[in-house]
């Protein structure tokens, strides 16, 4: 039986991509999950243990993610939970690990780019942003903006809802 998980971390290590036995593509990885408490005494957080997880993201996922994810990335993995234990040169220990159905940048720490690709374009020749050297199609504040040419990407401005943009008084 495996359990659908939702875990909120940083990528531990940088992406690297292999191939099943059977030619399927394979991107793996490792995840941190630092959980962190208000510490009422020290009156600051606290980090209170970290759980890592090996990830691995099959086929179009984890072409996107090898593409996508660099160490460091706070990332949101959805998948199915897998825990084995194993022995191996007299040691032993308990493996946790996530087979990826969905991974996303976390928002709440940053910004990033979407760039939708089609099932017939490899992501390899995805544009790639100014000043890049790595590949990176994610941009970032000296980086020209990635040109969209795609028949439903919005190139004006959208109008802005002063009501909805207005400071909240609490």
């Amino acid at each position: 039986m495996m359990d659908t998980v939702t875990i909120v971390g940083r990528v531990a290590t940088d992406p690297n991509q292999a191939q099943t036995g059977g030619g399927v593509a394979v991107t793996n990885f490792r995840l941190a999950s630092t959980h962190r408490r208000f510490d009422q005494s020290a009156q600051a957080w606290v980090d209170s243990g970290t759980n890592w997880y090996s990830v691995a993201a099959y086929r179009q996922l984890g072409e996107h993610a090898k593409a996508s994810l660099r160490s460091g990335d706070s990332v949101i993995v959805t998948g199915r939970l897998r825990i084995r234990n194993w022995e191996s040169n007299g040691k032993s220990g308990t493996s946790v690990d996530i087979d990826a159905d969905a991974i996303g940048h976390d928002l709440r720490w940053g910004t990033t780019a979407y760039l939708r690709s089609s099932r017939t374009t490899p992501t390899s020749e995805a544009p790639a942003a100014a000043n890049d050297t790595h590949g990176d199609i994610r941009g970032d504040e000296e980086s020209a903006p990635l040109a969209l040419d795609t028949a439903w990407a919005e190139t004006d401005t959208p109008a802005v809802d002063e009501e909805a943009t207005a400071p909240a008084l609490y």
